[in-house]
């Protein structure tokens, strides 16, 4: 295997890992609380590992793992600015 190769692998797995560890973070946040929690971090690590995994997919150029991870770029980013918002009661 080629160092181009390993670099995408390597930037297709961190983003998985990075994505597949928000599970944790929102699990043990809600432990934590008693209550069910999606805690902050836990956008930033699906718009940090969606971004690393829709840059492997164009790299495949698989439109399907890209068209998907490109939408939930935009779920992920507008929660962040929800998040921030003021919040009335």
């Amino acid at each position: 295997m080629g160092k181009v190769a390993t670099l995408w692998y390597t930037i297709g797995f961190l983003g998985q890992a990075t994505f597949g560890s928000r599970f944790f973070v929102q699990w043990i946040a809600s432990e934590r609380a008693r209550r069910v929690l999606v805690p902050r971090l836990f956008w930033y690590l699906s718009l940090l590992g969606g971004a690393a995994l829709l840059a492997y997919a164009i790299h495949r150029r698989d439109p399907v793992f890209a068209v998907g991870q490109g939408l939930g770029l935009l779920v992920y980013a507008r929660n962040l600015v929800l998040e921030r918002s003021p919040r009335t009661a």
